[in-house]
């Protein structure tokens, strides 16, 4: 099995406004998007993220992907500034940080087959060693029988499809994984298949993971922290049952609430 390097990524003070020029988001999402937000996630830990619609969740990923630059504030790997730049300059970071999607059908090729479209992220970012031992390692990792690397999308079922998202961002032996609602959609006995994938990786592999989400009970799966995003800011963070149990701000109220309002035992 290829090994899991370790390391920390960090977010300090990011901030981002949609007044500098150039800036092409939705007018409807709030002038001040990020307003000093910060987290950490290292290797063998897990951290969710949760906030409603237009909390900011999703720009702050693409902050922490390199895909936007902040008005101010760092985002660093191992101490080493990151910033938006050429594939060629980003390599060693698509490397060691992968986002896994909440849609995969919206990330995977219908025309390729499974091994295909492990063996695509293997040859643009330049890893070395065997593809294809890389290919049926990222497979046995997310539980898929070697078999489905013939087979496409179609053929597969919703969970088989996310679990070959994650298997994708696995076969370049990432340090962290960013994790976009990756349970989304999902019916219960498939959700906690991936749940319990992204636990393992965790647990036995030493992978880091930030987990997004508007969904508390699905992070509490898999969190033992959580940071609550509300119009930008983290309102709330601390360890995943105490924000359950006993939740301080109200943005956290009412998440707490839409989870208790679609059947959620109380805890």
């Amino acid at each position: 099995m290829t090994s899991t390097p370790t390391g920390t990524l960090t977010a300090r003070e990011l901030r981002l406004s949609l007044s500098r020029p150039g800036r092409s988001f939705s007018r409807s999402v709030p002038t001040g998007i990020l307003h000093g937000v910060s987290l950490q996630v290292s290797s063998g830990s897990s951290m969710g993220l949760v906030g409603s619609s237009g909390s900011g969740k999703s720009t702050l990923l693409r902050t922490l992907l390199a895909l936007e630059t902040p008005d101010s504030g760092s985002v660093t790997l191992q101490d080493q500034a990151i910033r938006t730049g050429s594939l060629k300059s980003l390599r060693w970071y698509r490397q060691q940080v992968q986002y896994v999607p909440q849609d995969p059908a919206s990330s995977l090729d219908p025309r390729m087959t499974v091994d295909q479209l492990l063996r695509e992220p293997l040859v643009c970012l330049g890893v070395d060693g065997q593809h294809t031992t890389r290919i049926c390692d990222a497979l046995s990792r997310v539980e898929l029988p070697a078999a489905a690397s013939g087979k496409r999308p179609s053929e597969l079922s919703g969970g088989q499809n996310q679990r070959v998202a994650i298997a994708r961002a696995l076969v370049v032996s990432p340090m962290i994984l960013l994790a976009d609602e990756p349970v989304s959609g999902l019916d219960l006995p498939l959700r906690n298949q991936v749940l319990d994938v992204l636990k393992m990786l965790i647990s036995d592999q030493g992978m880091g993971l930030l987990f997004v989400s508007h969904d508390l009970d699905a992070i509490a799966a898999v969190c033992a922290r959580t940071a609550v995003l509300a119009d930008g800011r983290i309102v709330e963070e601390g360890p995943t049952e105490r924000i359950l149990d006993d939740p301080q701000h109200e943005a956290t109220r009412a998440l707490n609430a839409a989870r208790l309002s679609r059947g959620a035992v109380p805890r």
